[in-house]
């Protein structure tokens, strides 16, 4: 891993892989992989989601909203709501539905392990 710096509205990103059954079709993620430690314990990355539903998504993960709005529903009846400049994290463990109302992007720590 090497020190650097990036504007993360303005990175490129790719399709990011999601099984479609978890998805509401017509929605696409892309995502930018920043970083990853040498060791494989984490990695940073740009994430971003338009409007619609993603089920099943696993907690791990620090993160800060660029831009957009999206609500996080957990089966024990929280809900999390996340505009721009917000920070969230998800904890392990903790199993989540995420609703992006805007299309959302977010800068992410995930840890690996």
């Amino acid at each position: 891993m090497e020190s650097n710096s990036f504007n993360p509205a303005e990175i490129a990103l790719q399709p990011y892989p999601t099984a479609p059954e978890r998805l509401t079709p017509g929605t696409h993620i892309n995502a930018a992989l920043l970083w990853k430690r040498d060791d494989g314990s984490e990695a940073g990355a740009i994430w971003e989601m338009t409007p619609g539903v993603l089920e099943g998504v696993q907690g791990n993960e620090s993160f800060v909203i660029v831009s957009g709005r999206a609500r996080v529903d957990f089966p024990d009846g929280r809900v999390l709501e996340f505009a721009p400049g917000d920070a969230g994290v998800l904890a392990p463990g903790d199993t989540c539905r995420w609703t992006t109302l805007e299309t959302i992007r977010k800068v992410v720590v995930h840890r690996m392990s």
